[in-house]
């Protein structure tokens, strides 16, 4: 098959790759569309130890099954494999499991290929109208759903809903569309970049300034650099929470005495539960996360350019998604 394969730093190539063969109770996806992540943008420019090269990355993925008595079904995967029996799965909090794992991370490799196996429970029916480009979306959205999620049943019931989010990528923009989809109406994104601020305006019907001009009782990191979470101590209303999301840097960045003094509440937010993902895919199936016609679509033999262009802000949608049976044009 072919595939997009981390070679090395800022090295990507499309190569053949094996065809992998599924274990018990996985089933062969022929992947139709795959997004390009912040995590796959962090391996390549070799800021991942948890990717090393040589790899296949991608793991926002949707595609058809390929195989067994469900051969034709139109999916969406949810990409974190877990035991389903440590108390944490148990408890449908599968995103904790101590012995997860997803794929474009060793040992499994990723969606930016033309076939990926996944557990049968990994997939969610896309409904025959829904375009798979969009399915893959479901990933990226669910971590942000489950963000949404985790600041609005922490947030005090005496405050006011008013949202602020940090950063206008594909996690930034979903989290925006999650809080509007449960029902929060005071949104602002903070996004810097002026192609993408106009984007997110014009196409995604958002308020999104440059800087925050006024505090917010929920504040979402979805960059999570220390600058990021300096502004989101510093914006954050006392009582209000900070849900951060983003996996910028490890550095400091909070004012651990202000989140102290104001009782502010802090939660980190890994990925999603798997009914977070089968929540944010009913949304999506359901019209409430919008239009969902934010994303550039490419084809795998343009992977490479793709992840350059993303790397020097060439590219005003918050997200690329690549279709490894789509071919280039050449000029």
């Amino acid at each position: 098959m072919k595939a997009l394969i981390y070679e090395g730093v800022e090295t990507l190539a499309v190569r053949d790759a094996p065809m992998p063969s599924p274990a018990a109770g996985e089933h062969l996806v022929r992947i139709h569309a795959a997004g390009i992540c912040g995590s796959d943008m962090h391996a390549y420019l070799g800021h991942d130890e948890r990717r090393p090269a040589p790899l296949i990355l991608g793991h926002e993925a949707a595609g058809v099954l390929e195989d067994g008595p469900m051969k034709g079904r139109r999916v969406t995967i949810n990409p974190l494999v877990t035991c389903g029996t440590c108390r944490y799965c148990r408890a449908g909090r599968e995103n904790l499991c101590p012995d997860r794992q997803i794929i474009s991370m060793a040992p499994r490799e990723g969606a930016f290929a033309q076939f990926v196996p996944m557990p049968e429970q990994n997939l969610v029916t896309v409904p025959d109208d829904f375009p798979l480009d969009k399915a893959a979306l479901c990933e990226p959205i669910a971590v942000s759903w489950h963000a949404a999620r985790l600041a609005l049943e922490g947030l005090h019931p005496s405050m006011a809903r008013r949202a602020m989010v940090i950063g206008g990528g594909a996690i930034g923009l979903s989290a925006a569309l999650a809080l509007r989809a449960m029902g929060v109406e005071d949104i602002k994104v903070i996004e810097p970049n002026d192609l993408r601020r106009a984007f997110l305006q014009a196409r995604c019907g958002l308020e999104a300034s440059a800087a925050p001009e006024h505090t917010a009782t929920i504040v979402i990191d979805a960059v999570g650099y220390a600058a990021t979470r300096s502004v989101a101590s510093e914006w954050v209303e006392p009582g209000g929470i900070i849900a951060h999301v983003g996996l910028g840097d490890s550095e400091s960045g909070l004012d651990i005495r202000r989140l102290t003094l104001q009782e502010i509440a802090f939660v980190g937010t890994y990925t999603y539960t798997a009914q977070d993902f089968r929540d944010t895919a009913e949304a999506m199936f359901s019209g409430r996360l919008g239009s969902l016609d934010w994303f550039d679509t490419r084809p795998l033999d343009d992977g490479a350019t793709a992840f350059n262009d993303i790397r020097a802000g060439r590219i005003a949608a918050p997200k690329v998604i690549l279709d490894p049976w789509a071919h280039a044009t050449t000029s």
